[in-house]
């Protein structure tokens, strides 16, 4: 069994729910300054699965279903990556566009806005993961293995561990509600707080079975979540236990936890695809039975909990429930492979 550290008393739950089918049909994009982008409703669930062009001529794979259209950019397309659409409503929403972000800090922005990457800047370590901040529309950061903080689009800085030795790298990161503060996860469960983010607790002295891929914040910022490669979860503060899949045989390891908005589950990645279910968490779909060209690396979940849409290393972007299909990386030539998605 995986151990799950709680301030409470321990209290271990499993939960798993398997995906069953996803229809697929292709839709092609002509040439011109929109693009449709698509969902449909196939086996009792939305889903969405597709690649992009993200300039002004494309295509995709989805499901038949209802459109919507969004006017695409060629605006500060380099090496760094770039708007390839223009966002209507930047509220940090994934149901309104996202960006995918490269190990090498590229960022490609659909129907979302582009305020800056390092894909032109020799980094030290390579970029793991991203966040954004809620002070200015824009703002977000890049973290990298080593613990180095970059912020674009107005989002502040707290400090780094960029120049710190440390145990084990940095593999995820959150920012607090307030803007003013972040987190940094290691993979040993190291927890290096910056700003007004809290230190609640870590595993930087236990002995875990396998390593930790992720965390998150609750949903108040009064706690966080640590989730290993099989599945295991770590909750600290007001983080709220509902179940793991530590002492369960998985097809592939376990990538990414997404939190529910309202504070009472979570869904976690694997590299296939599959998609776990905890608490109030519901399933809308997953890659777990699709032969994929690279493996899932991240995922981000609508700002309603009725949806989510997941990222592989080559960009190709995969849509569940009221999640829409802006764009993706899937047939571009990338200096350096994608490692999450933001909204």
């Amino acid at each position: 069994m995986t151990a799950v550290i709680r301030r409470k008393p321990l209290h271990l739950a499993v939960g798993v729910t398997l995906a069953i089918g996803l229809v697929l049909s292709a839709v092609v994009s002509m040439t011109g300054t929109t693009r449709a982008a698509t969902s449909c409703t196939g086996y009792g669930y939305q889903a969405g699965y597709g690649y992009g062009y993200g300039y002004d001529t494309g295509y995709g794979y989805g499901c038949p279903g209802s459109t919507a259209s969004s006017t695409t950019s060629t605006t500060q397309v380099g090496p760094g990556g770039g708007n390839l659409g223009q966002d209507n409503n930047l509220d940090d929403k994934v149901e309104d566009g996202y960006c995918i972000i490269a190990t090498d800090g590229g960022v490609f922005c659909f129907n979302d806005q582009f305020s800056g990457s390092t894909g032109n800047i020799k980094l030290n370590k390579p970029i793991v993961t991203s966040a954004d901040s809620p002070v200015a529309t824009g703002a977000y950061y890049l973290f990298a293995s080593d613990g180095g903080v970059f912020t674009f689009g107005g989002a502040p800085f707290f400090g780094s561990t960029g120049n710190i030795k440390l145990n084990k790298p940095i593999v995820g990161a959150a920012v607090t509600p307030t803007g003013k503060g972040y987190w940094l996860f290691a993979s040993d469960g190291g927890v290096f707080t910056f700003g007004d983010a809290a230190f609640f607790g870590s595993l930087g002295n236990v002995k875990l079975n396998q390593p930790i891929v992720g965390g998150a914040a609750s949903s108040t910022g009064g706690g966080y979540y640590l989730v290993g490669a099989d599945g295991g979860i770590f909750t600290f503060g007001d983080a709220l236990f509902f179940g793991s899949t530590g002492n369960i045989k998985l097809n592939k390891p376990v990538v990414a936890i997404m939190v529910a908005p309202d504070g009472k589950g979570y869904w976690i990645i694997a590299t296939d695809g599959g998609i776990f279910t905890f608490g109030s968490a519901q399933f809308f779909g997953s890659t777990g039975n699709i032969k994929l060209n690279k493996p899932v690396v991240g995922g981000v979940a609508a700002s309603t909990g009725r949806g989510y849409v997941l990222v592989a290393t080559d960009g190709g972007v995969f849509c569940f429930g009221e999640v829409t299909f802006f764009g993706s990386t899937g047939n571009l030539r990338l200096n350096a492979p994608v490692i999450t998605i933001k909204p």
